[in-house]
């Protein structure tokens, strides 16, 4: 099916289910309960799902692939969403053309970066991306925000305003971000008894676009091209030694993770009409990073499910705070009460990265493939089980021959 095999085919339908019926599985309690704030099922959060798995999927085609660990990758984001803001500002709201512009200004902007930076390798490539993400910052957040040619409006943002040419903004065209007339905020709510789930047309577009570009990683990571980087991976002095030049290569997927990136950010900018400098700082880059080692480096769904998970973490848990801690221990005896919203309270709220943290290093240290080899071991676990349970004898004997 689509020149893939019967794994990937099926890797790629689970993929599209769970990102179809996303508004139900991510609502899986009922509005008014106590357990309702951990649903995620709001359109905001679910396309930030979407967008910044978008972002680590490009990433890992980089540095799952070529082991090129890049500092600097927000750049890019930041690039993205800039180039589709002025789009809005030029032309009009319509999306497509916003997102086509910061998939083509990421392209070229990582070109650059990466002839340089692919000068040198580990630790050096490494810092040179970095160097350049922050000179980009820099850039966006002070020199081009001089008045007289304002590119990035500083520390406020660039947006639209309502002077801006918009040239092909016709008169009856929605005055925020649409497809061909359709809003992206457009959103159809769906009671059903004491749940209620969003279908938000900015979230499908995303959705949309997120399954053509891991359509893309998946053949990228099992075509020709997708083996000679992990023959740069594995020994790249000895891929020089056969006569191979690697650049070329290692360029390509630098470029193409780039490109990844500004998509992101032309969707970010397409769901909100606003660039910032704050999109191309080093933490920014040290999230996908994050995202792509927590799901699973170099496999196809781990960065998707690593960016679901810290997203997740970001706007879901981060909202718990002691009122919340009280309300579930409210069974306890007051003292004991107290004593656990204590011992709880660092965790919790603004201390999520704490959590988080923990997390993180006990996934490095006991499942070092990421979120996707802890799945692997359950499934081979629940098979053995399975396998062993079929074996046991039945308990009835035969007669002897």
């Amino acid at each position: 099916m689509l020149g893939l095999n019967k794994k990937d085919t099926s890797l790629l339908i689970v993929v599209a289910l769970l990102t179809l019926f996303a508004p139900f599985i991510l609502n899986p309690f009922p509005e008014g309960s106590a357990m309702a704030q951990f649903n995620a099922g709001y359109p905001d959060l679910m396309q930030r799902f979407v967008i910044f798995g978008i972002f680590a999927i490009g990433f890992n085609i980089l540095f799952g692939l070529t082991g090129y660990l890049s500092f600097g990758h927000a750049a890019f984001l930041g690039v993205g969403s800039y180039s589709a803001v002025w789009m809005f500002k030029l032309l009009s709201y319509n999306v497509i053309p916003a997102i086509a512009l910061s998939v083509v200004v990421a392209g070229l902007f990582s070109l650059l970066i990466g002839f340089v930076s692919l000068r040198r390798s580990g630790i050096y490539f490494s810092i040179l991306t970095l160097a350049f993400a922050q000179m980009s910052f820099a850039l966006a957040y002070s020199v081009l925000s001089n008045p007289k040619f304002n590119l990035t409006n500083g520390e406020t943002g660039l947006q639209v305003y309502a002077d801006d040419p918009q040239i092909l903004q016709g008169a009856n065209s929605p005055d925020l971000p649409h497809l061909f007339g359709l809003p992206m905020r457009a959103t159809y709510t769906m009671d059903v008894g004491a749940w209620s789930f969003d279908f938000n047309a900015g979230y499908y577009l995303c959705a949309v676009i997120m399954m053509v570009v891991f359509y893309l990683a998946i053949r990228i990571f099992r075509s020709p091209f997708g083996m000679m980087l992990r023959a740069v991976k594995s020994n790249q002095q000895r891929m020089n030694y056969t006569g191979l030049n690697s650049k070329p290569y290692t360029l390509a997927a630098f470029v193409i993770s780039g490109m990844y990136a500004g998509l992101a950010g032309g969707l970010m900018a397409a769901m909100d009409p606003l660039a910032g400098a704050e999109r191309m700082q080093w933490t920014a880059s040290g999230e996908v990073v994050l995202m792509t080692i927590l799901g699973g480096t170099g496999t196809l769904i781990g960065p998707v499910l690593g960016a679901g998970f810290i997203k997740y973490f970001e706007n879901i848990f981060s909202k718990i705070n002691d009122n919340v801690l009280h309300s579930w221990f409210a069974f306890l005896p007051d003292g004991m009460e107290d004593a656990v919203v204590f011992l709880i309270h660092p965790f919790i709220g603004k201390g999520w990265h704490l959590t988080l943290g923990i997390l993180f290093m006990l996934v490095v240290i006991y499942l070092p493939g990421g979120l996707v080899e802890g799945g692997q071991r359950l499934l081979k676990r629940l098979k053995r089980k399975k396998t062993d349970a079929d074996d046991a004898p039945s308990g009835k004997t035969e007669p002897a021959e």
